[in-house]
């Protein structure tokens, strides 16, 4: 589904990404660790589109495709997702309008006939029922006077309205309670099935007791430096990353 090979990318003249490899196929549930400023959001970023970065070396393939050719916009209409580690607020757009033009235009990309408002109303309670989200807040505008947990439980409602391939969610546990956080995972785990797959970007372990990881990769400088299971994730939370690093680096 997802092929990423010898990504580097920069910002202005500063280097973040320094040469990632990556192989997600779907079914999938990949998590990404590592210390503050190692990348990881930048490698959320660069795989949307962020036009802030430039790719300037490695190749990115994304369901048979050249993912790097394509527009923020065509990427979301493939169906790539990125959840944000700090969703912005709408001022003036409805969440319902604003999820009507989304699941509409990725529908006419993939030569469907738009929902009629009947079925987008149905398809809005069913998909809202599986985050918990209040369906008060589909009628506000988007992440408007949200609170945090909010605006996350928005997140997955969209990410669940818009049914993606590849959904890359950007540290989704900031800022939670430990009731937002289980709702939110769970959401997550929800919407997970044989056809598509989730890369998680964590700092905490206690969002994979929710996400189950098939693989956990430690990003580090720009380059994914260990790959294991979900117990790699346990072992980092218990004894950091020095050990790593320290290897690394002898």
């Amino acid at each position: 589904m997802l092929s990423v090979k010898n990504l580097h990318a920069s910002v202005g003249d500063k280097e973040i990404l320094r040469g990632i490899n990556l192989e997600v196929r779907a079914g999938e549930v990949h998590a990404i660790m590592g210390p503050n400023g190692s990348g990881k959001s930048t490698f959320a970023s660069v795989l949307a589109g962020n036009e802030k970065f430039t790719v300037t070396e490695g190749e990115v393939t994304f369901m048979g495709k050249n993912l790097l050719e394509y527009s923020i916009e065509d990427r979301a209409r493939m169906g790539l997702f990125q959840g944000f580690q700090y969703p912005v607020e709408i001022p003036g757009v409805t969440m319902a309008n604003f999820m009507k033009i989304a699941v509409n235009e990725q529908r006419k990309f993939r030569g469907e006939e738009p929902l009629t408002a009947g079925e987008f109303l149905r398809m809005m309670r069913e998909k809202s029922a599986v985050v918990e989200l209040d369906t008060k807040l589909t009628n506000r505008a988007v992440n408007e006077g949200f609170s945090g947990g909010e605006k996350k439980k928005n997140e997955i409602f969209q990410m669940a309205m818009l049914e993606p391939k590849l959904a890359v969610l950007d540290e989704t546990d900031s800022g939670l309670d430990i009731d937002a956080l289980r709702i939110v995972a769970t959401g997550v785990t929800k919407l997970h099935t044989a056809e598509n797959a989730t890369i998680v970007i964590t700092h905490y372990q206690r969002l994979l007791d929710y996400i189950v990881p098939d693989y956990v990769h430690v990003l580090y400088k720009g380059r994914i430096i260990h790959s294991g299971d979900k117990t790699l994730a346990l072992k980092l939370e218990k004894e950091g990353y020095d050990w790593l690093i320290n290897n690394l680096e002898e």
